[in-house]
């Protein structure tokens, strides 16, 4: 006969905190509200992130971290982090304003971390699935805000756009467009097994994203990166025959959807509106003032060509580099030439060029498989170097936590995939 003591459930319960299966299933718990609050809140991701890399640290292996930390996917985003860091050395500017651009590279730290947990966890899905589902939540409330634009969270002279509850439409344009391009493997992949019923529910959503951006609102950017998303999605899992059907079908939607859809319309109408009002009047309209920053940056790196101006130096070279009234695109000063590519170029020369091309195509190489996780990671990659074209979305706050959040995840769980280790879960 076995005698229970008083003791026996608080031994349990602190047993059951020395198990490492538990402490994975913390930083499960944290990456997946972290990816709910993702749409939602900046506060919220901050925290989370926070209290992910604190869960951590009960059971860490070091010496697998130091293993996952010499992998060069692990590699590159940390020297691009120590080269900001480093750059801090020959900026001209005040040393706040050095220490506060380190900042946004921070944030690519986590990657190994997020490498090292999810190639032994094995929830990666659960953390994309509350953010599809979160994403699809805000889709709702934007088609609810569209047609009540009292019931916004958005303060009135911030609501510019209808169809916002939060943030900002190149935020929501984002995470839309990722995800409606993200369900077309699934859906294919449904279909082929002919599970009709769960594509058609998993079409529905995506096509549910896309008619929020065609007819509520929508940002250029997403307009142009969208297309080539699709495009790339077809040249890996389509037949060539299937792509000219698709893209003989988009194209009749498309033209559908532009006659239908005076919010697309007025969207890229604002291309051309935009650039003649900047090359005929000098005016600061979104398009030219990308176009004078992009003219002005590639000037600063022209000076500076090897290891550039500094960490945080962007804004005094614009400062010293303003002309004319400030009515006029020349005038405007910026701290984010709104390319990523420049904006490196810029701070760190050539050399930040190339530890920014290295982690992107180091990224790209490693979602080479042919499932939905390596689908997913590749995506991530693909929207951030397009988007990065009109944007520094790496160093941006909710962009470059989608590529941290996507990259790692997924990452990790192709590299636990390739191993063939089993995971190890509560």
């Amino acid at each position: 006969m076995t005698t229970v003591t008083g003791d026996a459930p608080t031994t349990l319960r602190a047993s059951r905190w020395r198990d490492p299966a538990v402490w994975i299933a913390i930083v499960d718990v944290l990456a997946i509200l972290l990816a709910v609050s993702l749409p939602w809140s900046t506060s919220l991701v901050a925290i989370f992130a926070a209290l992910m890399l604190l869960a951590l640290a009960p059971f860490f292996d070091l010496p697998a971290f130091l293993r996952t930390l010499r992998r060069p996917i692990s590699l590159a985003p940390i020297v691009l982090f120590a080269l900001a860091l480093v750059g801090t050395l020959w900026s001209d500017a005040a040393w706040g304003a050095r220490l506060y651009a380190v900042g946004p590279t921070a944030k690519l730290l986590v990657l190994p971390f997020l490498f090292y947990h999810f190639e032994r966890s094995r929830r990666g899905e659960w953390v994309f699935a509350a953010f599809l589902a979160s994403c699809t939540l805000l889709m709702v409330m934007s088609w609810i805000v569209a047609f009540e634009p009292g019931l916004t969270l958005k303060a009135k002279e911030e609501a510019v756009s209808r169809g916002i509850f939060v943030k900002n439409y190149i935020d929501q344009s984002q995470e839309f467009t990722l995800c409606a391009v993200a369900l077309a493997y699934p859906v294919i992949t449904l279909l082929r097994e002919r599970k009709v019923w769960q594509a058609l529910l998993l079409s529905a959503i995506a096509l549910s994203f896309v008619v929020n951006l065609a007819f509520v609102v929508v940002s250029r950017t997403a307009l142009v990166t969208m297309p080539i998303m699709v495009g790339v999605f077809g040249l890996l899992h389509l037949r060539w025959r299937t792509n000219l059907a698709i893209l003989t079908a988009a194209a009749i939607l498309a033209l559908g959807t532009w006659a239908a859809s005076p919010s697309l319309q007025w969207t890229v109408e604002t291309f051309t509106r935009d650039y003649q009002l900047y090359k005929e009047y000098g005016a600061p309209t979104s398009t030219g003032e990308r176009l004078e920053y992009w003219r002005k940056s590639l000037q600063f790196f022209m000076d500076a060509p090897i290891a550039g101006h500094g960490t945080g130096s962007t804004r005094g070279l614009f400062e010293r580099a303003a002309t004319g009234p400030a009515s006029l695109a020349a005038a405007q000063v910026i701290g984010n030439p709104h390319n990523q590519t420049l904006n490196v170029a810029v701070q760190w020369g050539a050399i930040g060029i190339a530890a920014l091309y290295a982690m992107w195509v180091l990224h790209l190489l490693l979602f080479r498989g042919n499932d939905l996780t390596n689908w997913i990671g590749l995506l991530v990659v693909v929207q951030n170097i397009f988007t990065s074209l009109f944007n520094s979305h790496i160093f941006d706050f909710h962009e470059g936590w989608m590529y941290v959040l996507g990259v790692g995840i997924a990452g990790g769980m192709v590299l636990k995939a390739r191993a063939g280790a089993p995971a190890t879960s509560s």
